[in-house]
Parts: C-alpha cells; structure tokens; sequence
C-alpha cells in the first residue's frame, strides 16, 4: 500500500501497532519517539491523545538526518469516570486499575497524526471506543498480573491478548482498543497521498 518504508515512519515502539499495519499491507520502518506522556491539567482525552501522537511524530521528523517523509505518531489511553488511566507503574498500580475496571463501562481513547515533512502538514484525530468488563474475583486479578501483561498497557490490559477474558463486550473500532484505529488511519493516509488503496480488495482473505 505505500511506495516505500523508507518514506513512512511509524514513530513507535508499540509491537501492536506495528502489527496492525503490517496486516494491512502497509510497508515502514520504526523509530520510537522520545516525547513526555505527561497530561496538562484540564485537557480533555481527545485532546491529549491528539497532542502527543502529534508531538511524537513531528520529534522523530525533527531529527537531523532522519530519512522519511511521512510520520504516524499515535497514543492511546483508557479513560474511567473522566479520569485517564496511562500504564501501571507497578502490579499495585495494575491491581488497583483492574479493580476500578472491574464489572464497568470504561472508555479507549486513541489518537494519531500523519506528518508530511515534506508539506510541513500534520492530520491528527482521536477516536473513542466504549468498553465492557466483566466482574473480576482477586483471583482473575492475581492470575492476570502474574503473566505480565499489564505491565505496559494503558489501563493494565491487553484486548488482543490474555486480557480478553475480561471483556463483555465493545462499541465502535476493535483497533482502537489495541492501539491504532486502522480504518480512519488509513483513509487519512490515502488522502495525504501516503499510502494507495488496497490492490483487489475482493481478493483479500
């Protein structure tokens, strides 16, 4: 779907997001950026995942010598009761998460932008999906942080790994969740010029 990986960076050290990409056909490579995930007092979700993926894309662009036009910088959290939940500090931290998750509605927020260098022209957007838990027992609390999992994950799970035994349901993008919402990425890419539609789409399995 793109010309070239050397003319799209994904401004990301995310194995999910690189994933989701890949599976779509998309050639890149990755650098990870070095921006702070710190939140500013009042910002709203949507606006703090637009920030960030934007800031992330343009600090890795910024770099000298850095080769590449396009930039997709991304950033996801979990939102509960209007309070954002990043990734756990330690299994305390995660266990404490996953209790305040447990049996309730909670919200994915994840946000991107495409960077042109070449254009100097940056799209960002955020995208929400809604989120059920099941009720969890200490014990499916324990065993879950004990595979490690949580470590690193917004709001201590992982939808598309061990951590889908606690979810109910969802409404809106799958994606989303995981890290990158694939359908509006790519319709953004495809607009910029930096990615083509895929090729026999009937074809695809």
């Amino acid at each position: 779907m793109t010309d070239s990986a050397s003319q799209l960076v994904l401004a990301s050290a995310s194995p999910r997001r690189s994933e989701l990409l890949e599976r779509v056909g998309i050639s890149f490579s990755v650098v990870p950026s070095n921006i702070s995930e710190d939140e500013i007092a009042g910002e709203s979700p949507a606006g703090h995942v637009r920030r960030l993926s934007e800031a992330k894309a343009r600090e890795v662009a910024g770099r000298p010598g850095q080769p590449g036009r396009f930039f997709i910088g991304s950033d996801t959290v979990v939102v509960l009761d209007d309070r954002i939940l990043g990734k756990p500090a330690d299994e305390i931290e995660a266990a404490a998460m996953l209790r305040s998750l447990s049996g309730r509605q909670h919200q994915v927020w994840s946000g991107y932008a495409v960077y042109d260098r070449e254009r100097n022209r940056c799209e960002a957007e955020a995208v929400c999906t809604e989120v059920f838990f099941r009720e969890l027992s200490e014990a499916d609390i324990a065993a879950y942080i004990a595979t490690g999992e949580p470590a690193d994950k917004a709001g201590a799970y992982a939808i598309q790994g061990i951590g889908t035994f606690m979810v109910r349901r969802i409404e809106g993008s799958y994606t989303n969740v995981v890290g990158l919402p694939l359908c509006e990425l790519l319709d953004t890419l495809q607009r910029m010029g930096a990615a083509r539609p895929l090729a026999n789409p009937g074809r695809q399995r």
